[in-house]
């Protein structure tokens, strides 16, 4: 069986700003161009440390989130959470502000999506998930040192798996489960979304032993 890294070697990371794949995201996007000009309206890239040891990797852009400012989970209440965790973990340092408008860096850690634009209603289709796929492929074989890929949420482990070769079916669901895939450990997590952490069904203290996880395994 090829490597990943043989099978991506041809695909970028990242998509073109202006990716023409997805022709309902792409009508999305359009539409909110031309209501929010001022707006970043493309595929999010990536965000973090390209050597990376830890690999966060979320579903897709929000609308008013990443879509609005060009940053996954900024912009959105997930980010919350997520870089308030990460600072807290040692895999960031700065300030975090909702805007972008900070000084925050990652440390040994990279946040992408298993979608990179943003879909009507937050739901991507499945044919926009595989349509992606060969971006978050190319993007985990681009970080030479990653170990560990958390993901958020059940639909980004299940892209995971596929972008990793893998049945969507192998390793375990549910927030705190951790199995092997290939030379990667992955973690999952509920996805921090508001709806997770109004409801009490994820909690900032579930939320940091994940990262917590991580941090032990890369040291």
């Amino acid at each position: 069986m090829p490597t990943l890294e043989a099978a991506t070697a041809v695909v970028a990371p990242e998509p073109p700003r202006d990716c023409p794949i997805c022709p309902r995201l792409v009508a999305y996007r359009r539409a909110n161009a031309e209501a929010h000009p001022e707006w970043f309206n493309g595929p999010a890239p990536s965000f973090g440390d390209p050597d990376a040891q830890v690999a966060v990797v979320g579903l897709a852009p929000g609308r008013t989130g990443a879509n609005r400012t060009g940053r996954p989970f900024t912009g959105d209440h997930a980010g919350i959470l997520l870089y308030g965790t990460l600072l807290k973990t040692g895999f960031a340092r700065g300030l975090y502000d909702p805007d972008g408008n900070d000084d925050l860096q990652l440390v040994d850690c990279l946040i992408t999506n298993a979608v990179r634009c943003a879909p009507p209603g937050n739901k991507p289709e499945t044919v926009e998930e595989a349509n992606c796929r060969p971006f978050l492929e190319a993007r985990l074989a681009a970080l030479p040192r990653l170990k560990v890929i958390v993901t958020l949420g059940d639909v980004s482990r299940r892209n995971v798996l596929r972008a990793l070769g893998l049945k969507a079916s192998a390793g375990v669901a549910g927030h705190g489960s951790e199995f092997q895939a290939g030379r990667y450990t992955v973690l999952n997590s509920y996805h921090c979304s508001r709806l997770n952490t109004n409801t009490g069904r994820l909690t900032p203290e579930m939320f940091e032993a994940v990262f917590g996880r991580a941090r032990a395994i890369v040291g």
